[in-house]
């Protein structure tokens, strides 16, 4: 994986800068008074019963709906990290999903899952059965919409195209961009192992979006987290009118605090987003890329690689600094050539053209690119260059 992590540190570093919120401010109720700690309305070691249901619509009232019930587990026990087949507190399950023409023709499909204390159930029609303070309930879209690009490449002297005459024809018809909705058959439901007292209105962001409080207690519900970290962009395949069911393995695993926080942070959506996504758009390959190092990469290997990248990155930006500093501070063009200033920023504009057409990942455009700006800068030294 070349340049992988080179790339995993300068994202990581920038992002991280990026993403630090400001620090929460001491919240205070209505009559001055600091806000008191939570907690969490499941205690440790409750017995809970796990619902879920997959449904077009994004808001669930189908209860009674057999059909949409796609996995059923009683007894679950909160904090358990020891039952399962593997010993290891998760449970899979695997099924089909029966689709619609509405979602083979890019309709969305929604997951709706509820946590609810043993014996209790999630409809509120239910008066009997259903207890507000005792369910938990998260939800969101388990298709994926992706961009599918049309390369209207050909070949310059023959002006022939390798490009497939149905892609032409759709390209056509949808444009040079096309969404297609896609699916990944796996997604996992965690349920973070959390006691934190937290105090509303001071839980730090990107954890804020996670932690729900009731209105009316002021405690917390148990954080519910998918996890599709781990799902490659390569495993995802476009859904179809060929299509009838899609295959989907569910499974609910515990998660501990510090690792939510690594998920949570990794998550969040990229601050290079205000740019445009059609400027910092990463291919499947570059998503997958880190992931796949992490997975694949002996552990003792990737950290030396890893250091010996950060080194590297160091002396790139001295080498920078000090190319400013030299042409900086000469007063006089002795020992120097003017056509080799030009030269630099012929090579430099050819290497940018270069890396650009063949989509090089972006840390890489920006060290090009800020080397072009200097060699630019080098023309005012050798010459003089007015407006």
């Amino acid at each position: 994986l070349p340049g992988c992590p080179h790339r995993i540190f300068i994202i990581w570093a920038i992002s991280s800068w990026f993403r630090r919120g400001p620090a929460p401010q001491e919240q205070s109720s209505p009559g001055g008074a600091p806000r008191a700690p939570s907690r969490n309305l499941f205690p440790k070691d409750t017995l809970m019963d796990l619902y879920v249901y997959i449904s077009e619509h994004e808001h669930f009232t189908d209860f009674n709906l057999s059909s949409a019930l796609f996995w059923e587990k009683r007894d679950l026990v909160y904090g358990d990290w020891t039952s399962g087949d593997n010993s290891d507190g998760c449970y899979e399950h695997y099924g089909e999903v029966d689709i619609s023409q509405s979602v083979q023709q890019n309709g969305s499909i929604y997951i709706h899952v509820y946590f609810t204390k043993s014996g209790f159930h999630p409809d509120p029609r239910q008066k009997n059965l259903y207890r507000r303070l005792a369910t938990v309930h998260t939800s969101r879209m388990i298709n994926k919409y992706k961009r599918r690009r049309f390369q209207k490449t050909k070949n310059l002297l023959t002006g022939e195209t390798e490009a497939d005459p149905e892609m032409i024809k759709r390209a056509e018809d949808y444009g040079p961009v096309e969404v297609i909705s896609h699916w990944h058959p796996n997604l996992t439901i965690n349920m973070v192992d959390d006691h934190t007292p937290w105090v509303k209105g001071s839980v730090p962001p990107p954890l804020d979006q996670y932690v729900k409080f009731d209105a009316i207690s002021g405690d917390y519900f148990p954080i519910l987290y998918f996890n599709d970290y781990w799902n490659l962009q390569k495993d995802y395949f476009p859904i179809n009118e060929t299509l009838q069911r899609l295959p989907f393995r569910l499974s609910f695993c515990p998660l501990s605090l510090w690792r939510w926080q690594l998920y949570a942070a990794q998550s969040t959506r990229s601050p290079w987003n205000f740019l445009g996504e059609d400027l910092y758009e990463q291919s499947d390959e570059e998503q997958d890329s880190v992931k796949v190092a992490l997975l694949e990469t002996n552990p003792y290997l990737l950290a030396l690689t890893i250091v010996v990248s950060i080194v590297h990155s160091i002396f790139e930006f001295l080498a920078f600094k000090n190319d400013i500093q030299f042409w900086n501070s000469r007063q006089s063009l002795e020992g120097l050539s003017v056509r080799s200033v030009f030269f630099g920023v012929f090579q430099s504009l050819v290497v940018l053209l270069y890396i650009l057409d063949n989509e090089t990942n972006f840390v890489v455009q920006v060290s090009v690119f800020i080397g072009l700006l200097i060699d630019l800068w080098k023309i005012t030294k050798v010459m003089d260059v007015r407006v």
